[in-house]
């Protein structure tokens, strides 16, 4: 019999107190509404503050793993006076386990995650069907989900999760009511995009 990998408490108790800071940052985030705009990978913010600026009656999060990228972001928020758009320092899965049970996504952006391109490496593609799942349990039906990529591969496998996920239904057409390029589809001399629409009740 195969046994479960064993979790030490110490990570445990890391994950937990990471939890409890960002759990105390989202409900002062939301404290007077609950319909967010979700980029998942802001990178440093390019996409998300124009976004912001442009639907200032739309609450937008941005999320990034990596620290440097969060503080690029929030000095861009900070010159734009945002004040309907925040940048967290967090994993996706954390930031999920953390908003309040009534937070609710409007849409979900994912532009140019990193693909992970070597086979070995495809396990920490973000873009699973569990992760799907549990972006579902906070959208309501026709929530949108937009996803771009320049690596043809991760596309087509984006693809396949969405189109066999109970949860998600693809759109005929990617329809993108906002553009503004990145920094990687500036560079990208292709890229692939698709939109997925929620039908959970």
């Amino acid at each position: 019999m195969i046994k479960a990998p064993l979790v030490k408490p110490a990570y445990v108790a890391i994950i937990s107190q990471r939890r409890s800071g960002l759990r105390e940052k989202c409900a002062e985030i939301l404290s007077s509404r609950q319909a967010i705009i979700w980029e998942v990978g802001c990178g440093h913010g390019h996409f998300l503050t124009a976004y912001a600026a442009d639907h200032p009656d739309q609450l937008c999060i941005g999320i990034d793993i990596v620290a440097d990228r969060i503080e690029r972001a929030e000095r861009k928020c900070r010159r734009a006076r945002l004040t309907n758009l925040h940048f967290l320092h967090a994993d996706a899965y954390d930031f999920l386990a953390s908003l309040p049970e009534e937070a609710r996504f409007s849409a979900v952006y994912m532009l140019f995650p990193d693909p992970w391109p070597k086979r070995r490496h495809h396990k920490n593609r973000l873009l699973q069907a569990k992760f799907l799942h549990a972006i579902a349990q906070k959208a309501g039906p026709g929530t949108p989900f937009r996803f771009r990529t320049d690596f043809e591969p991760y596309f087509g496998e984006a693809r396949a999760t969405f189109a066999a996920h109970p949860d998600w239904t693809l759109q005929p057409e990617a329809s993108w009511p906002f553009e503004l390029p990145t920094i990687f589809q500036q560079k990208a001399a292709r890229y692939h995009s698709l939109v997925a629409e929620c039908r959970r009740h």
